[in-house]
């Protein structure tokens, strides 16, 4: 009997989960799943150009986990954009991390997770924020 696959740490939940090529209408579309996980995996290693010995530890699992997350996601979007699917992204196995985040505009802090684009100050809407590491 196989091993439950173990819960992946996910930083960033995705704003946007579905991808489809221009022209092509939704009914004749077919489409390929990326796991929240698998996104993620890309996004430290492709965006974010993260070693994958760190990517492995950011996300809780082993090294080869990581590189077998990592390929799976790879194929699925070259899959799609070879191919002209959609790609729809959702389910997997994760548990959302929690950042510390800082406004720089009135010092107020929370936690919560982010994305760089849509992610506002809580107290007074400023798109100007850090993250902070607490001790």
């Amino acid at each position: 009997m196989a091993r439950p696959p173990k819960c992946r740490m996910v930083e960033r939940l995705p704003t946007v989960t579905y991808f489809k090529p221009q022209g092509i209408p939704m009914s004749k579309l077919s489409e390929v799943i990326l796991t929240v996980e698998e996104l993620e995996a890309v996004r430290l290693a492709d965006l974010e150009g993260m070693e994958q010995e760190a990517c492995a530890e950011k996300m809780a699992v082993s090294r080869p986990t990581f590189q077998r997350m990592l390929t799976g996601a790879r194929k699925k979007i070259a899959e799609a954009l070879i191919n002209g699917l959609a790609i729809r992204v959702e389910g997997g196995n994760y548990q959302v991390i929690l950042s510390h985040l800082q406004c720089n505009q009135c010092g107020y802090k929370w936690e919560g997770t982010f994305c760089r684009r849509h992610t506002k100050c809580p107290r007074c809407c400023s798109k100007n924020w850090r993250i902070f590491v607490t001790e």
